[in-house]
């Protein structure tokens, strides 16, 4: 069968050209024509035949009159990756997984995929990037001698749904998306065209077949994932590896998911064996400091339904005519607001000062209620004294100076209580109502304003 010639569609105004040109015939705009394949003989589509879809054609209905079926899931038997799946694999399911090379991607799901296929389900592993000896090399690495996971070398799209159409497995990991290619398109593996026709097939054939389809994603040097943005809007459940290389520790974080929370992340730790769940992930975000320093206070908080402790550091020295403000793991911007207000209703000046603060771990903290967590703990470096021992802090500072509640305040003071803290500053309206359980151990001082949490961390002096 003859392949369909390409055409060039420009992004801005919809218009075609037979060939690639700098700029668009139609609109004149720069850059903005990518490849696509042109429309093929009445009767037929690059999808194959007219009548072949997604689903049956189904008749329209009252929303009331739809029965709703909940998702049946297959846990893959790694905990933490399970929490931030919603609680497995969901049947014909898309999932995409990004991260920087060598953060253990590829590790983790051939873990999974073993564990599925132990289980009894029918499984596929489609490795573009390397050979079939060197995935068993790394399954005999991780303790996995006798795997057996069907392991596919191939990047030619149309092999790879010929594959799956007569194996039919209950899921199959794409390692990665970006080295595949379809001979419908004249372009090189990896261009936005390949990425986004080959992903298009690919979730046809999971939303027709059941299978679970997983895919790896590269990143950019930003960080994002590569390809075309439309990729992350055509699957069901993004996943972001997050972490330092450097460290064994790794983060993967769900950005979206519709079979369920987004927010959800679920902790690991490298080892020689592999990726292994961290059941308490609180230990990793927190120092081990002999004696309370001056400059370190340790906040709650919430990432997905998980409360975390996590460590800030803040150091404030002397700078010069243009003192510097850096944040890791925080936001920048957010941290020149809270010196100024700091300054404006707290009294403490750092206008002349450097401040550096840090969340401990690597972690990314991006609610605002980290805010007194970063005002005390600056204030702590400036004054050179340091926090009570076992004292935490959380809540959200607005520009007029108040402490504002932050969400689902009495989880997070039920994980400080269990892991043995004894003073929290928290804002008024997350503070224990009178007929609430006391949290034993804790002693509690609600506040209103930045002014009012600055008197009591004087008061514990």
């Amino acid at each position: 069968m003859a392949k369909d010639k390409s055409t060039f569609t420009c992004t801005e105004c919809g218009g075609t050209s037979a060939r690639w040109m700098g700029k668009c015939p139609s609109c004149n705009a720069w850059n903005t024509l990518i490849e696509g394949s042109s429309e093929p003989a009445a009767g037929k589509n690059r999808f194959g035949s007219v009548h072949a879809s997604l689903a049956p054609t189904s008749e329209v209905l009252p929303l009331a009159q739809i029965e709703a079926a909940d998702f049946e899931r297959h846990p893959t038997g790694i905990d933490e990756l399970d929490r931030v799946l919603g609680g497995g694999m969901v049947e014909g399911g898309v999932v995409l997984i990004g991260g920087d090379p060598g953060i253990g991607k590829s590790t983790l799901l051939l873990q999974a995929v073993d564990a599925l296929q132990r289980s009894g389900m029918n499984t596929l592993y489609v490795t573009g990037e390397e050979s079939g000896a060197q995935v068993a090399m790394r399954s005999r690495r991780l303790g996995l001698p006798d795997s057996q996971v069907p392991v596919l070398p191939e990047i030619q799209l149309e092999k790879i749904l010929h594959t799956l159409q007569s194996r039919q497995p209950g899921i199959a990991i794409i390692d990665s998306i970006q080295t595949v290619y379809s001979d419908q398109l004249t372009s090189a593996p990896g261009s936005v065209a390949q990425v986004r026709e080959c992903a298009a097939h690919l979730t046809r054939t999971a939303k027709s077949t059941g299978t679970t389809i997983v895919l790896v994603g590269h990143v950019t040097k930003e960080g994002a994932l590569a390809g075309p943005r439309v990729l992350e809007h055509m699957v069901d459940t993004v996943l972001y590896f997050e972490g330092d290389t450097h460290s064994n520790f790794r983060l993967i974080r769900a950005i979206k998911n519709r079979f369920g929370a987004v927010n959800e992340i679920g902790v690991f730790a490298m080892t020689e064996k592999g990726l292994k769940g961290v059941s308490n992930p609180s230990a990793i975000f927190l120092s081990q400091h002999a004696e309370p320093v001056p400059g370190s206070c340790v906040m709650v908080t919430l990432e997905g339904t998980r409360p975390l402790l996590v460590e800030i550091q803040a150091l404030v020295d002397s700078g010069g005519p243009s003192p510097r403000r850096l944040s890791v793991g925080l936001d920048r911007d957010r941290l020149a607001m809270l010196l100024a207000v700091l300054h404006r209703h707290a009294g403490v000046a750092c206008m002349d000062q450097d401040v550096f603060v840090n969340a401990v771990g690597g972690v990314r903290i991006s609610e605002p209620a980290a805010d007194l967590a970063v005002m005390l703990a600056i204030t702590s470096s400036l004054r050179g004294k340091a926090l009570p021992k076992g004292f935490i802090a959380f809540g959200e500072v607005g520009l007029a100076g108040e402490v504002r509640p932050a969400p689902r305040g009495q989880d997070r003071l039920k994980e400080a209580a269990k892991l043995g803290f004894k003073v929290a500053v928290v804002p008024k309206a997350n503070a224990p109502k009178k007929n609430d359980k006391p949290f034993e151990g804790l002693t509690i001082y609600p506040v209103d304003r930045i002014e009012e949490a600055m008197q009591v961390v004087r008061g514990l002096d």
